[in-house]
C-alpha cells in the first residue's frame, strides 16, 4: 500500500449536496409566486413551505370551483341552444311561406298588401332575433369550452408544481432530520474504552490500554491497498480531514473498534458512517458508495463499513477524527 500526503494547493472543499437540496426547495417553492401567492424566502422558517403549499391548494380549489361552475352552466346551456335552434327553424319556415310569390295578397288590394308587408317585416325581425340568440348561445358555449380547457391545463400545471413543492419540502425536512442526527452523533458517547481487534469481529476491553486515546499513531488505515492521501476539509468544518484516493468499490474498514453513531447521507460528506470509539472520540468516513452498517451496531477494528465511492470529484474516502464536535488532524492518529 502506498500512502502519502500531498502538499500541493490549499485544503479542498466541495459543494454541499445538502445545500443543493435546500436550494432546490427554495427555487421550487418560489414558483408559487406565479399563481399570485406569497413565496417562501430562502432560509425562512419551516412553516413557510407549508403556507405556500396551502396557498397553492387554495388556488387549485378555486380552479375546481371554476370548472364545476362552467360545467353546470354548459349543462344548462344545452337545452337553451336546442330550443333556440327549433325557434329559428320555425321562424324561418314561416318567413319563407310569407314571402313566397304565389301567396302574396295581390287580389286584396293595396291595404291587404300593406298589411302583409307589415307581417313579413315582423316575421323577419323575429327570425333575426332568434338567429342572433342562437349565435350568442353558441358563442357562450364555445367560450365555456375554452375556459374548461384552460382550467384543465392550469390544474395540470399547478398539480405538477405542487408535487415539486411537496418534494422540495420533504427534501428540506429530510435534510433537517439528517442535520439533527449528525449533530447529535457527536453529543453523546458510549463511555466505553474500545481496543482494536485486527482481523477479528468482536470488541474487547483492555484496562492496560487507554482506549482510542492510547491508539494515537497506531490506528488501522481505513483503506487496504494502494492509496493517495491528501489533506482536505468539508464545508461546515474548520478542522482538517484526509481525502484517501482509491478505486471505486475498495473496501472501507473501521480504523478502531466502536459503535455506529450515524449511518446515512449527509450534505457535503455524501454517504457517511460515524463511529463512536468512547470517551467522545469519533472517526468519520464519508463519500462512501455502499454503506454496510447500521446505527447502534458494534464494529471491531478492521471490519467493513462500506466501499469507496465517487461523487464526481474522483473516487475517494473522506476521513476525519473528532473529539466531541471538534475536528482534529487525523494524520498523526494514522501514523502519517
Amino acid at each position: 500500500m502506498k500512502q502519502g500526503a500531498s502538499s500541493r494547493g490549499s485544503p479542498s472543499s466541495r459543494r454541499s449536496k445538502g445545500v443543493r437540496l435546500l436550494g432546490m426547495g427554495t427555487v421550487t417553492l418560489a414558483c408559487v409566486a406565479s399563481v399570485g401567492r406569497a413565496a417562501p424566502a430562502t432560509g425562512g422558517p419551516p412553516g413557510e413551505p407549508a403556507l405556500a403549499l396551502a396557498a397553492l391548494d387554495r388556488r387549485i380549489a378555486d380552479l375546481d370551483g371554476e370548472e364545476q361552475s362552467d360545467k353546470e352552466e354548459l349543462a344548462r346551456l344545452a337545452p337553451q341552444v336546442s330550443n333556440s335552434h327549433a325557434r329559428v327553424l320555425a321562424r324561418g319556415a314561416a318567413f319563407y311561406k310569407m314571402t313566397r310569390g304565389g301567396l302574396l295578397p295581390v287580389g286584396g288590394g293595396f291595404g291587404a298588401l300593406v298589411t302583409h308587408a307589415m307581417h313579413v317585416e315582423r316575421s323577419r325581425r323575429l327570425l333575426a332575433a332568434n338567429v342572433e340568440e342562437e349565435m350568442r348561445l353558441h358563442a357562450r358555449g364555445a367560450l365555456l369550452a375554452r375556459e374548461l380547457e384552460r382550467v384543465a391545463r392550469d390544474r395540470v400545471a399547478l398539480a405538477t408544481q405542487r408535487t415539486s413543492m411537496d418534494a422540495a419540502r420533504l427534501a428540506m425536512e429530510d435534510e433537517r432530520r439528517r442535520q439533527s442526527a449528525f449533530d447529535k452523533a457527536f453529543e453523546t458517547s458510549t463511555g466505553a474504552e474500545y481496543v482494536a481487534v485486527y482481523g477479528g469481529s468482536g470488541i474487547a476491553q483492555d484496562s492496560t490500554l487507554a482506549g482510542f486515546a492510547g491508539a494515537r499513531g497506531r490506528l488501522l488505515f481505513p483503506v487496504a491497498g494502494r492509496a493517495e492521501v491528501r489533506p482536505a476539509h468539508r464545508e461546515g468544518t474548520d478542522g482538517p480531514g484526509l481525502e484517501i484516493h482509491a478505486s471505486v468499490g475498495t473496501v472501507v474498514r473501521a480504523a478502531f473498534a466502536g459503535r455506529v453513531a450515524f449511518s446515512d447521507r449527509y450534505g457535503p460528506y455524501g454517504r457517511i458512517v460515524i463511529l463512536d470509539h468512547g470517551d467522545h472520540f469519533y472517526t468519520v468516513s464519508g463519500d462512501l458508495d455502499e454503506v454496510d452498517v447500521k446505527i447502534g451496531q458494534d464494529i471491531g477494528a478492521g471490519e467493513r463499513l462500506g466501499t469507496v465511492g465517487d461523487d464526481g470529484q474522483g473516487p475517494m474516502l473522506y476521513f476525519e477524527v473528532r473529539h466531541g464536535s471538534q475536528t482534529i488532524s487525523p494524520g498523526p492518529w494514522l501514523g502519517l
